[in-house]
């Protein structure tokens, strides 16, 4: 742990120091080109006050006999006065020498460099704040994140649709629960997944605490063993969610490491879905095992990805949602984004805001939620739509 708070604490001062050259170098850049200009306004100013100097009206004659001048006319000026009066109310030029542009610049120069580190106080010492976050602030061309006791940064890909959802309409309760709300109304919709470790559950009592929807764990494969197991608790909770009037997905976690396992899995969750009204989305877990325990965690990308795209595409030929589960992780190392535009997302991501420029269609936010009727902890959710 002391390691990769080491590690860590380096790369923060190394990406410190590159912000800092880059905004000092801008700023020099920003201040010659300010000294420029104020130097070529100073000429263009000379110039029309030359001009106004020489259509000026002559000077009276002198007097030869007695060397004084003659009377001058009523409202007319000399070309002294002329002159002031054309300048009047200008600016007077800047006459900056070496050391003035060298005070200029290093003036910007300092200006920039408290604006930058006035921010990164600002979002390391916040309520909510870390290096991490900061350093999210800083780059929002990549996916940050920590992994395998380094930081990860991915690159956002064009090629992937992003959603257009503004980090200010996240708006989270007195109670805990997060919404979306646009224009004073919430347009998120609240909603819950369970398996067999939420125990029995009032599902009547579910509802009247508001959840919409549930999706339910319908089964999985062994990481180790490779068999497929139906969920202890799936028929009671399928049963359970449509008697109450909770609209109904399943997920299914995979570990299959081939398009014809993937396509075995589909054909068991497919099986065991007739029966019930399921009208959202049949969902395709792909997280890998922690500690590399996993059957398919040495899967490359591609092939991870085939094998979602042979599951997905099972499911819609039967007439269903096919949906992909995933962490910052997966949409970044273990699937191939582009290819996947096709298919529904739901994100896994316990914060406070939804850290993914990637288009989602539900938001899972923490694992530690706690709703009437199930009497241990419940992972919650947000949909930004309707199935």
């Amino acid at each position: 742990m002391q390691t990769k708070r080491i590690r860590s604490l380096h790369i923060i001062i190394i990406l410190l120091l590159i912000i800092t050259i880059i905004s000092l170098t801008f700023a020099g850049a920003m201040g010659a080109l300010y000294v420029r200009e104020v130097r070529e306004v100073g000429r263009l100013r000379g110039e029309r006050e030359q001009l106004l100097a020489d259509q000026a009206l002559p000077a009276l004659s002198v007097d030869v006999e007695d060397g004084t001048s003659g009377s001058q006319e009523p409202g007319m000026e000399d070309a002294e006065s002329a002159g002031g009066v054309a300048a009047a109310g200008q600016d007077a030029p800047l006459d900056l020498d070496d050391a003035g542009i060298a005070a200029l610049m290093q003036s910007k120069e300092a200006e920039v460099e408290q604006s930058i580190k006035d921010r990164m106080r600002e979002l390391v010492t916040g309520e909510d704040g870390s290096p991490l976050k900061m350093l999210r602030s800083f780059f929002p061309e990549n996916l940050i994140y920590s992994f395998e006791n380094e930081y990860v940064f991915a690159p956002v890909l064009d090629e992937v649709t992003k959603h257009s959802l503004l980090d200010e309409n996240f708006q989270k309760t007195e109670e805990g629960l997060m919404q979306y709300v646009e224009n004073g109304t919430v347009t998120s919709h609240k909603g819950i997944d369970v398996s067999k470790y939420q125990g029995d559950i009032d599902w009547n009592a579910v509802r009247e605490e508001g959840i919409e929807y549930a999706f339910i764990r319908l089964g999985l494969r062994g990481y180790e063993s490779g068999k497929i197991v139906l969920d202890d608790f799936y028929d009671a909770n399928m049963k359970g969610a449509n008697e109450a009037g909770v609209r109904a997905g399943v997920y299914f976690f995979t570990q299959a490491v081939t398009v014809e396992e993937a396509q075995e899995e589909a054909a068991f969750v497919i099986e065991h879905l007739a029966g019930y009204d399921v009208s959202c989305p049949v969902v395709f877990d792909v997280e890998r095992i922690s500690g590399g325990k996993g059957r398919a965690d040495q899967i490359t990308k591609e092939e991870r990805t085939a094998i979602t795209i042979a599951f997905c595409e099972a499911v819609r030929a039967a007439g269903y949602t096919p949906m992909i589960y995933g962490n910052v992780v997966c949409f970044t190392q273990l699937l191939d984004m582009p290819q996947l535009n096709a298919y529904e997302k739901w994100y896994a991501f316990y914060d406070d805001y939804m850290y993914m420029p990637y288009e989602v269609a539900c938001w899972q936010y923490t694992e530690k939620g706690r709703v009437d009727g199930i009497p241990n902890n419940v992972d919650l959710n947000i949909s930004f739509k309707v199935w």
